[in-house]
């Protein structure tokens, strides 16, 4: 038998020149499933993504959703795409090895955890959340973006690719700087008055998400990190919203394991591969 992926319309172009085409997946030109695929809207068009696989209850556990994705990425790569990514639920448990057996890289997961009013939360003694400043600010935006642009570089992104990600993302989220909407910009400081780390939080997105928290490098290793996550649950708790989201990067274990202890738990995992 023979699986292949059949057009179901012509390939589409947005405004923002992402390419994109929906096909469905055929044995023997039997539909058994579908797929949609696309260039990325950010790392540009020599980077794909496979936005969606489902292959039909009955067709699955012979190979199916193997081949199509192998044929996906054919499909990608006559497009000239040199990279593909693509998310998987966490609850999915057979995309997820799917995944990993084609060689997929786990860049990142999304986690999240809900909150309730009746359990207050409480910053250990002597630590406090206070605005940040003007002055604090500018210096924490153009490190923040470096620190993000790294993040990406140490994990397959070429730099030019990474560095565009961060102005894009920073503009998209914040494009009134500190004065943006929905924007909670906090610093933490110790019982003797230190500042002592910094937190992004955004209430303007269908779920409240911490875009960024960071400890000072002379600080770390004293629980700051924890704090700082109570600190956003605080603010979260205080504008009335009841769930808090986060990103994690693959191979960071001890914020891993900071979230993990905290109650958040896996949404989404984010994976890429090269296509050579």
């Amino acid at each position: 038998m023979t699986t292949t992926l059949r057009p179901t319309g012509p390939i589409q172009q947005s405004d923002e020149r992402v390419r994109s085409r929906r096909y469905e997946v055929c044995v023997n030109s039997r539909a058994v499933g579908e797929t949609e695929l696309a260039t990325h809207e950010v790392f540009g068009p020599e980077v794909g993504r496979i936005l969606a696989l489902r292959i039909d209850d009955a067709d699955r556990g012979r190979g199916r959703g193997t081949v199509a994705a192998l044929a996906a990425e054919e499909v990608l790569r006559g497009w000239g795409c040199r990279r593909v990514e693509t998310t998987v639920p966490a609850d999915a448990a057979a995309a997820l090895s799917l995944a990993q057996a084609l060689g997929y890289t786990e860049r990142n997961q999304q986690m999240s955890k809900p909150l309730t009013a009746d359990e207050p939360v409480a910053l250990p003694d002597g630590s406090r959340g206070r605005p940040m400043t003007e002055a604090e600010y500018v210096h924490w935006r153009e490190a923040g973006r470096n620190s993000y642009a790294r993040s990406w570089i140490d994990r397959g992104v070429p730099e030019a690719e990474a560095r565009a990600k961060a102005e894009h993302d920073h503009a998209r989220l914040m494009p009134e700087g500190l004065h943006t909407p929905g924007i909670v910009l906090r610093v933490l400081e110790d019982s003797a008055g230190q500042a002592v780390g910094t937190l992004w939080v955004s209430l303007d997105d269908a779920m409240a998400f911490v875009y960024d928290v960071k400890v000072d490098e002379r600080y770390r290793g004293r629980g700051h990190g924890r704090s700082l996550m109570l600190l956003a649950e605080s603010e979260v708790l205080a504008a009335g919203r009841d769930v808090l989201g986060l990103n994690v990067f693959a191979g960071n274990v001890p914020a891993l394991c900071l979230y993990e202890s905290l109650g958040y738990q896996a949404l989404t995992h984010y994976f890429y591969k090269d296509l050579v």
